[in-house]
């Protein structure tokens, strides 16, 4: 049954990964954009033109045939069989630990790793081991929206490996998000990628056939800018060959938002390297080679054979190829249009790119195969699976597709009762601490049987047929004659039904991390009530993250309202989680957690007294107490304690409160430097036109209310 329910993820399009800070920092994939309205607007206006423009470049392309004729019958002299590249690397001869660059001379590679040059019958080659190779610093740091070409020389290993990187511009392969372009081998097939994060926002090729191993062979790629599949083209010793699709959804740029890593042949951080083999003549172009330049590079004389050949005696092929020239190199319409369509583009990719993602589902054409894992052990495949849900439960409607929309029609039928009993339990252990399945996290034969079945039943029923209203179901319990009970319990009572089994009071329970900082800073008038937008990092304290966290990594806190978000967008490290979070029992996310416990330390007085966060709005409950709790001071006390407490004081609490601000305004009177600093805690500043003495008693009180029981319990 459990491999059954897995096989129906086996049609996510992801690949279980991360990338990691420092290398391509995005979303996981697949994501869709976070858009405003707005932003919408302008894409689909950019769309729209994007489209034009192509349109206009094949026309104008298609409207150039009569120039092209009158140019081929022209024969110019000046006609140069393939454009200069910006790299140009023979890979002959290392001197001083670099390799020349023919095209420009300052710009030389370097060797890493002691690779070493060796003779062969083609020329003097680098001989590369899978763990050195060479870097070309400050060329090839292309954006998808530019047309490119590589090609190089390569001879590959006697044995196939199952990969092996041969050029790249990344930091890190898939485990970090390979962002950039590259040229793999993959079982002797030439693979040409470029990523913005794989798999989901990536374009990727490979040819059909494998490179015959221990060969040399010219491999050339080009790339048109265009961000499609289509613009991609892989030429095996100056022939075009027939590739697969892999992938074809790059959607954001293959740049890095800090420095770029520098153009690299033969290894790479945490990949296979091009172990065994060996590389020369590697040039780089800062635009898409035709079909009869790429011959060139590779030492055909396919160009010069066209050329000299009269039009009238052209084949297909080499009009074709010669068409394609003409329009890249010669053709001023032609190149004009395209250099307004690379514009477009340029200006949809600097809206797009810094666009925020969330995460999502994608399919896949053909879901991936399950199979049963023996003793779990992910390499040890047993019996293959097909989706399914377990006997024990309805039945998976025989209408419904085997994916996960027909496993969320099941889910939600009225007819299963499963999802709906564990939703309601969730709720009812939300509000009283305890669910009426206490295993909450497990609803099967091993579980608690529920302590109230029948009530059970009833409420999930009602939860579905009152539309899945999450909202309505928590209002119905918490107006219930139960839950208003008192928690207040007599001896005899606690001692028949310490668990409170029987439902015979009211709920006592601590309120939860989030719900104590999101409290204090909502009675502030602190938070800050946007909705959505990354994680935030509020007040920790100095140096934490440099003490404990692997790396050593700077914990950078945020400033104005990032410190006063909700704690549902508190930036979270699981090696370093937020320390006064984890005094209140927050889950420490390093596995699921159904249900928290709650407990009671010195250490959560600690916090509620001198956390950052806890003061500084204390600070600002004192400020509100002053200037809208009214004008004698009992009134003032008495609008804070209903403020924070949700009830009026009695006698004696007001008599309390009156005696610690007198004592704290005494105390801060006399010493002004004191209540400086205690005002200046946390970021915001309070009103400066309240006497400071004032502010600083009214911030001991509002503290003192933080850590009343009516503000920590709810009862």
């Amino acid at each position: 049954d459990y491999y059954a329910l897995f096989a129906f993820f086996q049609n996510i399009d992801e690949a279980g990964q991360i990338s990691y800070a420092g290398f391509a920092d995005a979303m996981p994939v697949p994501t869709m954009l976070l858009t405003t309205d707005e932003q919408d607007r302008q894409l689909d206006i950019l769309r729209r033109k994007t489209r034009e423009a192509e349109h206009r470049f094949r026309n104008t392309r298609e409207s150039s045939r009569g120039r092209f004729d009158l140019w081929l019958a022209a024969k110019p002299a000046d006609v140069a069989a393939a454009s200069v590249p910006v790299g140009d690397y023979p890979l002959d001869a290392i001197i001083e630990g670099k390799v020349a660059n023919r095209a420009n001379a300052a710009q030389s590679g370097v060797a890493v790793e002691s690779p070493k040059t060796v003779p062969t019958p083609q020329g003097a080659a680098a001989e590369l081991d899978g763990q050195n190779g060479f870097t070309f610093p400050g060329v090839g740091d292309f954006k998808r929206t530019d047309s490119f070409t590589l090609s190089l020389w390569l001879q590959t290993p006697a044995i196939v490996a199952e990969r092996a990187v041969v050029v790249h511009h990344s930091k890190a392969p898939v485990d970090a998000g390979s962002r950039g372009y590259e040229i793999l081998l993959e079982n002797g097939r030439i693979a040409f990628g470029l990523h913005y994060l794989w798999p989901g926002a990536s374009l990727k090729v490979v040819t059909k056939t494998a490179l015959v191993a221990g060969n040399w062979t010219h491999v050339t790629v080009t790339y048109d800018g265009s961000s499609r599949a289509t613009g991609t083209h892989i030429f095996i010793d100056g022939q075009e060959a027939p590739v697969d699709v892999v992938r074809d959804g790059l959607f954001k740029d293959i740049t890095y938002a800090k420095a770029e890593p520098p153009l690299t042949i033969g290894f790479r951080f945490r990949d296979n390297g091009f172990k065994g083999g060996r590389a020369r003549e590697f040039r780089v172009y800062d635009r898409a080679l035709t079909s009869l330049e790429a011959a060139v590079v590779a030492g055909r004389n396919d160009f010069a054979a066209a050329w000299m050949r009269p039009p009238a005696q052209l084949t297909t092929a080499e009009r074709a190829g010669l068409f394609d020239y003409f329009g890249a190199q010669v053709d001023a319409a032609t190149r004009e249009a395209a250099a307004a369509l690379h514009a477009l583009r340029e200006e949809q990719n600097a809206l797009v790119n810094p666009l925020p993602e969330a995460m999502v589902m994608a399919e896949l054409p053909a879901p991936k195969p399950a199979f049963v894992l023996q003793r779990g052990a992910y390499d040890a495949r047993g019996e293959r699976v097909q989706p399914g849900t377990p006997a024990a439960l309805p039945l998976f409607p025989a209408d419904a597709p085997r994916n996960r929309l027909g496993l969320a029609r099941w889910l939600v039928d009225p007819g299963n009762p499963l999802l709906a009993r564990v939703t309601v339990n969730r709720f009812w252990q939300l509000l009283f601490g305890r669910g009426l399945v206490e295993t909450s996290d497990n609803f099967g034969r091993q579980g608690s049987p529920p302590t109230h079945p029948e009530l059970l039943d009833w409420l999930a029923h009602d939860f579905v047929a009152g539309g899945w209203d999450i909202k309505r179901t928590l209002r119905q319990i918490v107006c219930s004659a139960t839950y208003r009970q008192s928690s207040i319990a007599s001896a005899n009572l606690l001692a028949r039904d310490p668990q409170n089994l029987l439902l015979a009071r009211g709920p006592a329970r601590r309120l939860t991390a989030e719900m104590l900082r999101d409290q204090a800073l909502a009675t502030s008038g602190l938070l800050v009530e946007k909705r959505g937008g990354p994680s935030v990092k509020p007040y920790q304290p100095a140096g934490l993250w440099e003490e404990i966290a692997m790396g050593k990594p700077r914990y950078d806190a945020g400033q104005g309202e990032d410190l006063h978000r909700r704690s549902l967008y508190t930036f979270w490290k699981r090696t370093v989680p937020p320390p006064t979070m984890m005094l209140f029992d927050a889950a420490e996310r390093n596995v699921c957690t159904v249900s928290r416990q709650s407990t009671s330390t010195p250490l959560q007085a600690l916090a509620l007294l001198n956390d950052v966060q806890f003061v500084e709005a204390s600070r600002f409950i004192g400020q509100r107490m002053l200037r809208e709790g009214g004008v004698t001071l009992d009134a003032r006390l008495t609008w804070a304690f209903r403020l924070v407490a949700g009830r009026r004081p009695a006698v004696r609490e007001l008599s309390i409160l009156n005696e610690i601000y007198a004592e704290q305004h005494a105390l801060f009177r006399q010493n002004p430097e004191d209540a400086a600093r205690h005002n200046g805690v946390g970021e915001v500043p309070t009103e400066a036109s309240l006497d400071a003495a004032d502010r600083a008693a009214a911030a001991v009180v509002a503290m003192a209310l933080l850590n009343l029981d009516d503000a920590l319990m709810r009862r």
